[in-house]
């Protein structure tokens, strides 16, 4: 079966830019845009299932972490518990002086009256309005011609303002997005931008801020480009707005999309850290950030561990992240190539007394991401690792997260190295139990713990040995591994956490696999338990992986902070 004729079928659904005298082709990104992150709302619309509470505020607090300044928090007029988080957030003042909380809203009067409500007592906020003018929305949805779409912009912009004088405490900053701004004829669009900032009182010292999405991406990033430089030049009060761009990633350009609308005159940025959003996804934060970074220009944004950022987007979403994902994936430092290896061996011989990073195959340097150079010094085959995940797989139905799987290739490795002999399953489940196993007995000590409820809390009291010497540690949280971690009051934080069942029947046991974090560091380890009990084996997993730190000089032993119980 072949395709449809095309012809018959589409169209093209933007105008065409005459712009002849175009200036973006010969611009350059000297400085990053103001951005803007939809994670909690855009990002979150796109999930399986929606944040919860508390995984919208470790989001947040992700997000603070890493600089952004203007963060999309919700759409409290339609969801109950974006309304509640907007409230956690202000009343238990978490939001830093510096940022704005955004959120957006529909042109219909309730709704803006109930994002008001949502918003009282915030230092800054963006209240976001928006409406499509273009011709398949104005046809098919709204049902309305040019000056009804225009009107339902007018309409919200003056009630948002009436809004927002109620309630003078607050630092309000507007926004606009005429949706489907890259489908909608320029003269359109131009008028209804044009009618809210005259509304809103646009000028340099009080700027409203217009968003021209691509909602869904129709053309190729120069004709968005176009479109952007056209509304650059030609929109009213241009020095008291900020241009913001929104691009989604329906044909695989949302990034090259945004940076050429930023030399296009854009100067604000919304999308997702690692591009999550509608369908395809919104454009990818973290890509262009850091594909400035290469270039010599300072994102405002630091990715300096993207590890542990990895570990909370995963968490907080439940999308992994791409192996082959841009800057973050695990296999991007990587090289499987022989002749790649070799490139990359003779440019760090290259590198070491050089101040520029000029490296083959290596766009970035992987330390600037918390990242080291064991992948890539050390390369592996992709049959050599893939067949070591299929054998404890196939066989002790064993899964590796990707990350320990090339850790563990390099043990592997370096075994064979000294044999130079073929190593098999058993051999292989051996040495990963001497890795990452074994090790839980090697510098803490788990003797024996109870474990109790207290309030709705996990209390558990365990007796260590700590270089021959018996503590008693006591630690609370949500659940035995937060517990256990809170006991050993170690700077460390859980990256991963992950459990399955291996064997099966009367012989089945709890295999637990743990990524501890030394706090500050981006430095990492692996630990396992295995064990009839979950719960003990969680907790020799926690212990292998502090004593792996230690082993590897991450953590001392005199780190420990205790009291006897």
């Amino acid at each position: 079966m072949m395709l449809a004729d095309p012809s018959k079928k589409y169209r093209r659904m933007y105008q065409r830019v005459d712009l002849p005298d175009r200036q973006w082709p010969n611009k350059e990104i000297t400085q990053a845009p103001i951005w803007m992150s939809t994670d909690l709302r855009d990002g979150n619309q796109a999930i399986f299932e929606p944040m919860n509470m508390d995984q919208k505020f470790k989001m947040f607090q992700m997000l603070v972490k890493i600089g952004f300044k203007h963060i999309e928090i919700g759409f409290p007029s339609a969801s109950q518990i974006d309304f509640d988080f907007t409230r956690k957030l202000i009343e238990e003042n978490h939001i830093p002086d510096d940022v704005y909380i955004e959120v957006l809203v529909q042109a219909r009067d309730h709704l803006i009256q109930r994002t008001f409500e949502a918003l009282v007592g915030a230092k800054r906020a963006i209240v976001h309005i928006y409406n499509s003018n273009s011709p398949t929305f104005r046809k098919k949805v709204l049902n309305v011609d040019v000056e009804g779409a225009r009107a339902l912009a007018i309409n919200a912009a003056i009630k948002v303002k009436e809004y927002a004088a109620q309630y003078p405490e607050t630092e309000w900053v507007f926004q606009y997005s005429p949706e489907c701004f890259s489908a909608t004829e320029l003269e359109v669009a131009k008028a209804a931008c044009d009618a809210v900032t005259e509304i809103w009182d646009a000028r340099p010292d009080k700027k409203v801020i217009l968003n021209l999405p691509a909602t869904v991406e129709v053309s190729t990033p120069n004709v968005y480009a176009d479109q952007i430089e056209w509304m650059h030049r030609n929109i009213e009060r241009r020095d008291g707005v900020l241009i913001s761009v929104h691009c989604h990633n329906d044909r695989g350009c949302g990034i090259a999309a945004s940076e050429l609308a930023i030399m296009a005159g854009a100067d604000r940025v919304e999308g997702c850290v690692f591009g999550n959003g509608e369908r395809t996804g919104n454009v990818d934060v973290a890509a262009i950030a850091l594909n400035m970074y290469t270039q010599g220009v300072a994102p405002n944004l630091d990715f300096s561990n993207i590890n542990e950022v990895i570990a909370t987007v995963e968490e907080c979403t439940g999308l992994p992240v791409h192996p082959r994902h841009p800057y973050a994936g695990d296999l991007v430092f990587t090289a499987f190539s022989g002749s790649h290896q070799d490139a990359i061996k003779k440019g760090f011989e290259f590198q070491k007394n050089e101040e520029i990073w000029d490296m083959p195959y290596l766009p970035i340097d992987p330390k600037d991401l918390g990242r080291d150079y064991d992948a890539v010094i050390r390369v592996n085959s992709q049959s050599g690792k893939g067949g070591i995940a299929y054998l404890l797989e196939s066989n002790y139905n064993v899964v590796l997260p990707r990350r320990l799987q090339i850790e563990f290739s390099q043990v592997i490795q370096q075994h064979t190295d000294a044999t130079a002999k073929e190593i098999s399953a058993d051999e292989i489940w051996n040495l990963f139990k001497t890795t990452y196993v074994s090790i839980k007995d090697k510098n803490y000590v788990a003797k024996n713990y109870k474990l109790s409820d207290e309030n709705g809390n996990q209390i558990i009291d365990v007796e260590i040995d700590i270089d021959g010497e018996t503590q008693h540690l006591r630690g609370e949280g949500n659940g035995p591994i937060s517990a256990i971690v809170n006991a050993l009051q170690l700077p460390i934080d859980v990256l991963n956490y992950e459990e399955r069942s291996i064997g099966s029947g009367a012989h089945a046991k709890a295999l637990t696999l743990v990524e501890l974090q030394v706090k500050g560091t981006g430095k990492s380890a692996f630990g396992a338990g295995i064990h009839d009990n979950t719960v003990t084996s969680s907790i020799e997993a926690i212990f292998a992986c502090t004593n792996s730190l230690i082993e590897q000089g991450l953590l001392s032993t005199s780190d420990i902070i205790s009291e006897a119980v």
